[in-house]
């Protein structure tokens, strides 16, 4: 009797399997680990900050400096009107001109014809006034009604010979040499002018101006200065 009864409750039980216990879950495959992209991502952030320390850096270097906005011929001088100031980063080797030494730049003379946009450095001017590969400085001495009101630095003129019935006082010899009321110089740029306070002092009744002209063209208006049968005619820059 007790064999039959075990068997019949071994009967009634569940046939499901039994569940694993909480030690025995199955196991799961190991995550891949890639160490190239993470040292990749460090690398990014690494440059990505050095860039950034660079550029405040070189911000924090940068100085104001002179820029020329129109152009100053062989032998012109800075102005208020053809120059601006720019920032720049400095750079030892270059001998930038700073907008804080403005008014020294404009005491002294450009070296060679200085273009539009160009930086000034301290190479493009002297203090003296030079001419430009083939040109000639030609000083004259004018009077009032020889040379046109307001003449400036820079500007382009026309030099003609009058003899008659203009300022010539010359002998008749040398005012026969050329062409009465003839063209000497199509275009001839302004290099210096007559500081006002010098004229003043010394009384005199004639300026100074010293005109860049081409090399053929310099005896002709040397020997008409001379003469005094020169006239100057502004010419427009438009020309």
């Amino acid at each position: 009797m007790k064999i039959q009864e075990r068997t019949g409750a071994g009967q009634g039980r569940s046939a499901a399997p039994a569940q694993p216990s909480v030690g025995d879950r199955l196991p799961t495959p190991p995550r891949e680990r890639k160490p190239a992209l993470a040292a990749l991502a460090v690398l990014l952030i690494l440059v990505g900050a050095l860039g950034a320390t660079m550029l405040v850096l070189q911000a924090g270097d940068r100085i104001e400096v002179v820029k020329v906005t129109e152009e100053i011929p062989a032998g012109g001088s800075v102005t208020n009107n053809n120059v601006t100031s720019v920032m720049v980063a400095e750079d030892s080797s270059i001998h930038y001109v700073k907008w804080s030494l403005l008014d020294d730049l404009k005491k002294l003379k450009a070296v060679n014809t200085i273009p539009a946009g160009a930086v000034a450095v301290g190479e493009m001017f002297g203090d003296k006034v030079t001419a430009a590969q083939g040109k000639t400085l030609v000083g004259l001495s004018l009077k009032a009604g020889q040379f046109p009101a307001g003449i400036r630095e820079g500007d382009t003129v026309a030099a003609y010979r009058v003899t008659e019935g203009g300022s010539g006082t010359g002998n008749s010899s040398a005012s026969t040499s050329g062409s009465d009321n003839s063209l000497l110089v199509g275009k001839a740029v302004v290099a210096d002018v007559p500081q006002a306070s010098s004229d003043e002092l010394v009384g005199s009744t004639n300026s100074s101006y010293t005109l860049a002209v081409d090399n053929d063209e310099a005896a002709a208006l040397a020997q008409a200065a001379a003469n005094n049968e020169v006239v100057l005619v502004l010419v427009p820059s438009s020309n």
